[in-house]
């Protein structure tokens, strides 16, 4: 019995608590200030990050320091400290970038792939004879966000992680 109880705090630990290096699992709802859901992935696939790593907001990644393996907790994320507007994430695309057959509006979103193969959306600002003037950035830009967070496991780093800086 005592040996299965070791083997039990050396697994799931509940004293264990995220810290930099750390690889967590998380559950968000990720809200507005009037409580409007944006974004969840509750009952889907936790999102995965390296604490300290700079995957996730700052003030997510604060959030989960110190948290236990189960615990839920609610964080508010000044708009200053979540997403920044960019000016270098507004450009110029060739009309030829987009479908010949379909006419293109001001606030409509498009979606191109990168050359890595990712999807980056954006919002169409203007069209004009010289290009499609497209925004590239988070619809999130200047706005408070709140998250229900809830750590569902946490990996302990090794002590030379370089989320610390340590090599």
């Amino acid at each position: 019995v005592v040996i299965c109880a070791a083997a039990y705090l050396v697994v799931f630990n509940p004293f264990t608590v995220a810290e930099a290096g750390d690889t967590v699992n998380v559950t968000y709802t990720l809200m507005f200030d009037n409580k409007t859901v944006y974004q969840t992935n509750v009952n889907t696939s936790p999102l995965t990050f390296t604490v300290g790593s700079g995957q996730v907001l700052p003030g997510v990644d604060t959030a989960v320091r110190g948290m236990k393996q189960n615990e839920k907790k609610t964080v508010t994320i000044p708009a200053d400290q979540a997403y920044i507007y960019n000016p270098d994430l507004v450009d110029i695309v060739p009309k030829s970038l987009f479908p010949t057959n379909e006419t293109i509006f001001p606030g409509e979103k498009a979606y191109f792939r990168s050359t890595t193969g990712s999807v980056i959306p954006v919002v169409v600002l203007n069209v004009t004879d010289a290009g499609v003037a497209v925004d590239a950035n988070s619809p999130l830009v200047g706005q408070n966000l709140t998250f229900d967070i809830q750590v569902t496991a946490i990996k302990k780093g090794s002590s030379s992680s370089t989320a610390t800086g340590k090599s």
